[in-house]
């Protein structure tokens, strides 16, 4: 049986995320007080008692994201488990894809912190505040959502940013011509366009500021060959070599999310099951609309944790 480890993005963090796993598991500790000190910040402490506002903010989210993924990981490993020989690829969504690759030994921990807390702060200064959008297209085919993305172009820059499977495109860009593209979306016949609460318009060109910030950032860290290839979010296509990894990293930020892709071609080169590693269940329930063949499992909390070593092992 094939196996791939799928990390989630932002939009799955949770005031309590990971408490659990730093409660049962000293290893599990020890990552939360590794980030802590990687970003000379108790982030750990906004994790478990928030307030859910801080929590959201993208220089946060972010890398405490990848903690509990990697608090997950670090059990999983004292386990017994090593990705060399049982997984055959990792992937991650958006801020995932730092998660999958710390978690295959490409950066540290306390890199991959240092790392997201850039990234982060870079995409939300990249546009101000009230000027980019994002919203949910639901229901249209990939060449409409286009369609009407290039037909809202008159009024500012409109791209779709993420492809998320199920029937769910997200489109990013300024604020009036995502308003118009989403409206012309439900023209074309989308079952619904939903704005969404973000405070930049992430994947898009608009965010270049923030990419050149990330080449710099990623040119100061060791990056490693990954122990198994990573698909990457731009091509939805298997990396191994250190280089490329970085400077699709550096494309990602402002390059479409390909997650439905990612899915599908893992599911078309033998994958079975995708284990998804860290906070909530959203990739779980994307790959179960992408495709149901495949076995979608959430790996988040103690019992969870038992549950794959079972399986795994």
């Amino acid at each position: 049986m094939s196996i791939a480890f799928t990390f989630p993005g932002q939009g799955s963090q949770a005031v309590g995320m990971g408490r659990d796993l730093a409660e049962t598991f000293p290893e599990a500790r020890e990552v939360f007080e590794e980030v802590d000190d990687a970003l000379d910040q108790r982030l750990s402490r906004i994790m478990w008692e928030g307030p859910e506002d801080e929590l959201t903010l993208t220089a946060n989210a972010q890398p405490a994201l990848m903690a509990v993924s990697m608090a997950v990981m670090r059990v999983l490993e004292k386990g017994g488990l090593s990705l060399v020989g049982k997984v055959a690829y990792v992937a991650g969504h958006s801020l995932g894809e730092y998660s999958a690759l710390a978690a295959a030994g490409t950066f540290s921990l306390a890199d991959t912190a240092r790392l997201l807390r850039i990234r982060g702060n870079a995409m939300q200064a990249a546009v101000p505040v009230g000027e980019g959008a994002m919203a949910a297209i639901i229901g249209l085919e990939t060449a409409d959502v286009e369609a009407a993305c290039d037909a809202a172009k008159q009024t500012g820059l409109c791209q779709i940013a993420n492809d998320n499977g199920g029937g769910q495109l997200v489109i990013s860009g300024a604020k009036a011509a995502v308003e118009e593209a989403a409206r012309l979306a439900t023209e074309k016949g989308a079952k619904r366009a939903i704005m969404l609460p973000v405070s930049a318009p992430f994947h898009s060109a608009l965010m270049a500021p923030a990419a050149e910030r990330m080449r710099e950032a990623l040119a100061e860290v060791e990056a490693k060959a990954p122990s198994v290839p990573l698909v990457a979010n731009v091509t939805a296509r298997p990396l191994s070599d250190p280089q490329e990894i970085v400077s699709r990293l550096v494309e990602q930020v402002t390059g479409r999310v390909r997650w439905r892709e990612t899915v599908e071609w893992l599911g078309e080169n033998g994958v079975e099951t995708l284990y998804e590693i860290g906070a909530g269940k959203v990739l779980t329930g994307l790959a179960r609309r992408i495709n149901r063949d495949l076995a979608a499992v959430p790996v988040n909390n103690p019992a969870d944790i038992e549950t794959a070593m079972k399986a795994l092992l």
